[in-house]
Formats: structure tokens, sequence, C-alpha cells
């Protein structure tokens, strides 16, 4: 990603991490080079169907999409950005190689001639038209490209070469992803009778009478489970117990250290202390940095920057007014308003980075920028400057154009500048992310800013809480041995928690935060076994046990016999009231006879669709509903097994629907159509994925 890529998210952020990957890859390969196949393994984060992903370039990803993450969501980095971030990492990697494989599998290719015709051809890659769109008059620029081609071809440096192989990499993936789409969307077709048929399941009436003999009207009591019993039900069902991935069944006791209130009141009057000081002091923004748990930049603010409490007060108090203090999320704030003025609410603004470093330092990179500013200032193209200039690739491929933003989505020294000048200047400035040469292109609005600093205190457990805590942690530790673990907490009075399926990288059971290394502990002990510590996150002490472990692949019957056991039953329940109902069916020739037999009276319902089978106040019950739409009306059908009881159902009539007419059908065609291809998306992947051979290491890094 582009450096400016952390001040603002760009469109281009995509093309910008698969870049860095292939860079990655290249710097890993020489690293690797004459590395031991074993240790080479060691620094693979996984594999699909043997196509390994390393480390370093899996690595550089995540903290592309969590430094993403936290700019979209206005937050410094934390576990949960950073646990979403490897997920989401993850499932692309997975996916990507998935259709990369499946590509090359069935043979789809770009040749020559079509690459270079979706870069110079009539009609280019969208990538190309992105890169190559003049900012000054929103259309495509060929004569830009072909000069950006020219100079690759006869002085382009490394940075460049490598900038131009990776977008035609780029387009040929995309182009090939393209082919595989539309041959997966043209095999999909929907015939006319299949169109009438769902119209029919949507809009056909059933008005039909059922009996139920309801699964609870046998007692637990009455019936005895058999091996042969969990034996039929887990053959039938076998192909749900599949496990994607090895999970593990952990009890756990939380020993609570979150903030009490002595830990409150603490807090208050520390921050009420801060409030007087920071009242009287003559370095706020000093005084806000040494004493601030959240290090806020000492910058102008528009209104909806901060929390809401500070939000409705230090836009409405004068210069040197101190406020609050204010509790919000466990958090008191204390601010005093410094200075004061109006200022634009956006501005839409361009610039040209450089690498101070590789300019040779601050001061070389500083005339370099001048000389530019100077071009610019003399009527040269600032987007050609940018594409031949800029180290912000997220930007350059749009001629340095950052679009739109409001106050405080760039870093404080880039704001300043932008907000502060005014329409047409060119301005150089420096941030901790190298020397911009910056163009203000327009500003929008005008509204009240304030510089204030501001001061936080989080409300922590004191020692007093977490001593106590802790120590209610390691007398339960202490106590445990290798098969006394309920007793100990029963004997403690502490509640035993379960988690039942947890896989490697929770980070939470049962909503409550957990340390990695509690998971990484958890993966390599063995069935029964205790932790071998006290585990600590910031509000809990945590000790668990291994309860089981459910391997990768179709789990066993002794696995999965707790989890079916309801079902058993009813399994068993249904062969008697199916027997019971049968009886009552023989010789009956309406469904209030067979109803009048057993003591019960059929229930009559109208307006039933085949496509949503539910049974009003009942539940959903796909095999009674299919019965009586394939009944003929006023025949009593057979027994039915559905999931709450053994039914019989009579139908009264049914009520068709209008017929479609061709237009009407043909429309209906193209929703189902349209509806089937997106499905058939979802289910190739899910195929792919079922067949594939994925290993998952993550959990040995992250």
């Amino acid at each position: 990603m582009g450096l400016m890529s952390y001040l603002r998210n760009r469109a281009g952020l995509v093309v910008t991490i698969i870049g860095l990957a292939i860079v990655a890859f290249l710097l890993g390969d020489i690293i690797n080079y004459g590395t031991p196949f074993w240790m080479k393994s060691q620094n693979q984060v996984g594999s699909v169907n043997g196509e390994s992903i390393d480390y370093q370039m899996f690595n550089a990803q995540v903290e592309q999409t969590t430094a993403m993450y936290q700019q979209q969501m206005g937050g410094a980095a934390s576990p949960q950005i950073r646990n979403y971030a490897v997920q989401q990492v993850w499932n692309q990697f997975v996916s990507q190689e998935l259709l990369k494989q499946e590509i090359e599998r069935i043979g789809l290719s770009v040749g020559k001639e079509e690459l270079n015709s979706l870069v110079t051809g009539a009609n280019p890659s969208p990538q190309i038209v992105q890169a190559f769109t003049n900012p000054q008059t929103g259309t495509f620029d060929k004569n830009q490209l072909n000069m950006f081609i020219s100079q690759v071809n006869t002085q382009g440096t490394a940075e460049m070469v490598q900038q131009w192989e990776m977008l035609l990499e780029n387009i040929r993936n995309e182009r090939l992803n393209q082919k595989y789409s539309n041959l997966l969307s043209n095999s999909v077709y929907v015939t006319s009778l299949e169109a009438q048929e769902e119209y029919n399941q949507r809009n056909k009436l059933a008005n039909f009478k059922y009996l139920m003999l309801d699964y609870s009207s046998v007692k637990d009591s009455e019936i005895k489970l058999s091996d042969s019993d969990y034996s039929t039900y887990y053959d039938a069902h076998k192909n749900g117990f599949k496990n994607p991935e090895e999970t593990r069944t952990l009890e756990y006791v939380l020993f609570n250290a979150q903030p009490t209130a002595n830990d409150t009141a603490a807090t208050k009057s520390n921050i009420e202390q801060l409030k007087a000081e920071l009242a009287t002091s003559k370095t706020d923004s000093l005084f806000a940095a040494v004493n601030s748990d959240t290090k806020h930049p000492f910058t102008y603010i528009r209104k909806g920057q901060v929390s809401p409490a500070l939000d409705s007060v230090l836009f409405n108090v004068p210069v040197g007014t101190t406020v609050g203090p204010f509790l919000s999320n466990g958090v008191f704030e204390i601010a005093k308003v410094v200075e004061s003025k109006f200022s634009p609410d956006s501005v839409k603004a361009s610039h040209i980075l450089l690498n101070a470093t590789a300019e040779g330092g601050l001061d070389k990179a500083k005339l370099k920028a001048d000389s530019i500013k100077g071009l610019i200032q003399k009527g040269e193209s600032f987007a050609a400057l940018a594409v031949q200039f800029s180290q912000d690739q997220g930007s350059k491929v749009n001629g340095g154009e950052l679009g739109t933003f409001p106050r405080g989505q760039m870093v404080p020294e880039f704001d300043e500048a932008v907000f502060s000048g005014k329409p047409g200047d060119v301005v150089v400035v420096n941030s901790r992310f190298g020397t911009h040469i910056i163009k203000i292109e327009k500003q929008v609005g005008n509204s009240k800013i304030v510089k204030a600093a501001i001061v936080d205190k989080t409300i922590n457990s004191g020692k007093a809480t977490t001593d106590a805590a802790y120590a209610k942690a390691n007398n339960f530790f202490g106590d445990l041995n290798s098969n006394n673990f309920a007793e100990v907490a029963s004997k403690q009075s502490v509640k035993v928690e379960k988690i039942d399926r947890a896989v490697a990288m929770d980070n939470n059971f049962n909503g409550v935060e957990v340390p990695r290394d509690l998971m990484r502990w958890a993966f390599e002990a063995k069935k029964g076994e205790n932790t071998e510590k006290v585990f600590e996150t910031e509000q809990n002490f945590i000790v668990a046990r291994v309860v089981n472990i459910q391997p990768k692949g179709i789990l066993s019957l002794d696995a999965v016999k707790p989890a079916i056991e309801a079902q058993v039953k009813n399994e068993v329940k249904a062969k008697m009231l199916v027997e019971k109902l049968n009886n009552a069916l023989s010789g009956a020739s309406s469904i209030d006879q067979v109803a009048q037999k057993l003591g019960k009276t059929a229930v009559a319902v109208e307006n039933i669709v085949l496509a949503n089978p539910v049974l009003p106040g009942v539940a959903l019950e796909p095999a009674v509903v299919g019965t009586a739409f394939g009944l003929q009306p006023n025949k009593v059908s057979k027994s039915v097994k559905g999931t709450q009881g053994v039914y019989a159902v009579q139908v009264n009539g049914f009520v068709n629907p209008a017929e479609l007419v061709a237009s009407d059908l043909a429309n209906q065609k193209k929703q189902q159509q349209a509806s089937k291809v997106q499905r058939a998306w979802s289910s190739v992947y899910q195929a792919l994925q079922n067949k594939a051979d994925i290993d998952d290491n993550r959990i040995r890094f992250y």
C-alpha cells in the first residue's frame, strides 16, 4: 500500500496490496535462498493444495489491512481489529488461490494480443482507464498512457518497470476472473417449465386440515435409546457432521478483575485533580501529552471528531475554558479550549509524495520538492509530474488526486496546509510519510473549529482489585489435578463455563476476550489437560481444561452423540407415533374421523404456499406442506414424519394463480436466472473449498 494510504482509504487499495504481496514474495525468495526445506515450511502461514503463503508476505498484507480498518474506524490499534484483519487476509488468500488453481485446471488463459488490446486497444481495461484518467478533464488520456509506456521502455527506473508489470498482471488476472465468471454464468439456464414451477410454488395456495401427534406427547421415560438408534441416525446424517477444521471443547473459569466502584472513584478523583492543573497550565499541549492515556493530536478539530460529551460543549465555550470531566465508555475526559477559528469543512487536493530517505535526507527532498513546485507554477502538468515522481502508489495512478476530504482525515501537517491555504496554492510540507507537494484544488463550507488539549483517563482495575481476583484464580489453579476440575469449582463456589467448538483463531469464549497464548496452549494440549498457568486479560483471569478434541473431517459417532441425543429421541418417538397414527388412519375416510379416533381435533389452515412451508403457530414443516401439495382434494394422506411430530393431512382445495403471460414469464426466468447465478458462485466456491487440501498454520504466528 502506498504511504498516503495510511492517511486515506484509496480506491487503489486492492491493487496496492497485491503489489506489496508480490514484492514481499520476491524478497522472501532472496531471504530463503539456500534454506532447508523444513525451515521453509516452518515459515508458512498455510497452504491450499500445496500452494503456500509465507509469513513475510502474509503479514505485510495483515499490516496494511489493519491500518485500513483502523483508519476507517477512526481508532487506535486493537487485538480485535488485528484478528479481523488476519481472518480477512486468510479468506482472501484461500479464495484467490482456489479460483486461480481452478482457472489453470480448465485451461483459461490471456494471450499476448488480447493483453495488448486490454492496454492500448479501443476498449482498454478499467484499470488502465483509472490509472491514466486526466484529473482535470475526468477523461481517459491515451497520450499519457503512451508517454508512460515509452518512458518505461526507454528510460524507466526499476520501480517504474515493477509498477507497470504489476499493473499488467492485475489486468491479466482481472480478465481471467471475468472469463471464469462468464463461463459460470453462461452455464446456468432456466427453462420455461422451471420458471412456471417457481411461480406456482410462490403463488399457488393450499387450504387443508392437518392432525399432529407431537413428539412431546411421548415422555422420555417411555423410550429407551439403543446404540442402533444412534447409529441409524448418524449414518443418515453423516455429511452434516463434517468438521471443516479441528475444534476443541473447553471448560473454563473466569475470575473477574474488572474495575470496581472504588477504582472508578479513584480515577474520577485523579481526573478532577488534573482538570485543576490543566486550567492553570501554561504549556497545554505538553501537559496533555504527559498526562493523557490517549495521545490526542494537539491540532484543530471539527465538530464530530471527539466523543459526544466533549463535542456538545467544546464548540460553545470561550477560549481558555476547561470542561469536564465526562464519562464515556469507561473513560473520563477533560479538555481545555486553546484556540478557535472558522475553517473550510472540506478540501479537494492533489499531492506528490517524495521519500525523504531515498532522496538523501529532508534537505535534499525539500530542494527537489521546491523544484517540482516551480515547474507546476510555470504551467507543467501536476498529473504528469505525479505519475513521474510520486511515491504514493494509491494516488499517483490518478495524477496525485486525493479527492475531497474533511479535516482530520490526513495527518496534522497535511491538514494544516490544505485547510489554512487557499484554492490554487501549491505548498510543500513535511510529514512522517515524507515530503509532500500539495495543490489545493477547492475548499467547501465554513465552520467553527477549535484547538483543544484533551486529557483522558481510563478506569482501570487497581492493585487491590487485580490482586484479589488473581488470588482466587491462583487458589483454584493450585488445587487442580488431572480429574477434579468440576469438584474444585464446586468447592470454591466458582462457575464453570463451556465452549463446545473453539477454533484455533478464536479470540473470545462466549463473548469474553481470551489471550492468544491461551488458544495456542489449547491446540497443543491433550484431552483432559488443565492449563499450565493462570492466563490473564485486561478484565479477567482464566483457568481452563481441554474436554474434547474434534479432528478435521467427519466427526465420529462418539463425538456427536451428546449433540444428537434429542433428534435420536424424536426418531424413536416417531416410530411409536407413526404406528399409532397408522392404526387410526386404517378405515378412515376423512381427517376428522382420524382425529375422532385419537381424541383430537384436526386443525384447518388456509393460503399456505409451497415456497414458504410453515404451519402457522407450529414450525417450518416442509415434509408436511410438500405432502399437502402432492395430494388430491379430499384424500387423506399417509402418516408424515415432521420436525415437531407425526402428521396426517387432508386437502380441501387449491387456489391456482393467474396464468403467466409471455412477458411475465420472461421476467420470471430472468429473475430466477440471476438468483441461480448468485447461488452458483457460492456453490462452486464451497465445492472447491470442500475438495481442497487446506492447511491452516496461522495459530503458530498469531
